[in-house]
Order: structure tokens, then sequence, then C-alpha cells
């Protein structure tokens, strides 16, 4: 083989290994997600993550609690205002 072609393969090497080990954690990463949304369907769950589910439950719970005062404030702000700018309108009596 010609020197040249040789020294034109070793960058294409040095790069092609490192974007190698990129694309296969890649996929490690995307396996172990799978394996476990796998576990999670099937009811396995690992140690403490009944546990773990349970206060995350109730996040989400006080989250929708949250959620709702809000939405209660917001239609009240929007009540007020809707009374405030009737009187505003063109043709309204005050």
């Amino acid at each position: 083989m010609d020197r040249h072609v040789l020294a034109m393969f070793i960058p294409i090497l040095a790069l092609a290994i490192p974007v190698t080990a990129i694309v296969f954690g890649g996929l490690m990463k995307l396996a172990r997600v799978r394996l476990e949304e796998t576990r999670l369907r099937t009811g396995a769950l690992g140690d403490g993550a009944e546990g773990e589910l349970a206060a995350l439950r109730g996040e989400v719970d006080d989250l929708r609690r949250e959620l709702g005062e809000v939405q209660e404030r917001v239609d009240f702000a929007e009540r007020l205002l809707s009374q405030r700018d009737a009187g505003r309108l063109p043709g309204a009596e005050t």
C-alpha cells in the first residue's frame, strides 16, 4: 500500500473511533432505558422503587391541587377584569 494512501486513512480512523464509541454508548443507554421501561410495565420494580413511585404520585397530586387553585385564581381575575372593562366599552352605562 502506498504511504500517501495510508497517511490518508490514519485521520479517518482516528475520527471514526470516538464516533463509534459515542454511537455505541448511546445505543447502550437506549437499551438500558428500554429494559427499565419493560420492567416497569411488567411490574418488576427494583428495590425502593415502590417508595419512590408513591412519593412521585404524592407530588403529582400536590401539583394537581396547586394547578386547580391557580386556575380558580385566573378565573377570578378574568371575571374582575371583565367587570371593570365592561364599564369602559362604548355604549355602556355607568
